[in-house]
């Protein structure tokens, strides 16, 4: 593929990873309330959901979800239960004392609870089903220029939410893990969340 064709690709899918979605707030929110290390195991979680996504695409399930109305829409309400357990789970913690509601014995859900936040979310089928196909040329090997394209979409939310986690990790831990502190900063986690929620099922 001609690099004139990777870079525009590139620079249609930056202004969608980069707007806020269920995907950025899940891991912001986790890195706010976990700690570095929380906000990565989320966006490894995240990413391997959009993984799912290119190769459920490359088999031709993507176009099937797209095709049915009623699969697709089955898949985003689940997705909003899903996420709207998550921010309950935050709000809740925000309200009680004692412990931190993301500790080292739990960051190991982190991974799942990711997959699952971006799998659920019919936004990053779309991606491959709406976007990709128009930057591939049809007299050349459809299959590696699709690997190729999901490699650059893929690496840039890699990137970009990996920064995200890392940054709202900082503000999370600038001021210690106080009581208060982690208090709030589970309040706003579930907010984030809340509001991830009420944006996927609003659109």
């Amino acid at each position: 593929m001609e690099f004139n064709t990777l870079l525009l690709f590139a620079l249609t899918v930056l202004p969608l990873i980069c707007t806020p979605g269920p995907d950025i707030l899940f891991i912001s929110s986790q890195g706010l309330s976990g700690g570095m290390k929380s906000a990565w195991i989320a966006n490894a979680g995240v990413i391997s959901g959009y993984l799912t996504h290119a190769l459920l695409s490359a088999l031709g399930l993507a176009a099937l979800v797209s095709a049915s109305p009623m699969l697709f829409h089955l898949l985003k309400w689940v997705g909003v239960f899903y996420i709207s357990y998550l921010a309950a789970r935050m709000l809740i913690s925000a309200c009680q004392k004692g412990q931190l509601a993301l500790d080292a014995s739990k960051t190991s859900h982190l991974f799942r609870k990711g997959f699952l936040t971006s799998f659920l979310n019919p936004k990053g089928l779309l991606v491959y089903l709406a976007i990709l196909p128009n930057f591939i040329d049809n007299h050349n090997d459809i299959a590696t220029q699709s690997l190729l394209l999901s490699g650059i979409f893929i690496t840039t939310c890699l990137i970009i939410y990996g920064l995200l986690g890392t940054f709202f990790a900082y503000i999370g831990l600038k001021g210690g893990l106080s009581e208060k502190r982690r208090r709030c900063n589970d309040g706003i986690a579930g907010g984030l969340l809340t509001f991830a929620a009420l944006n996927l099922a609003l659109n």
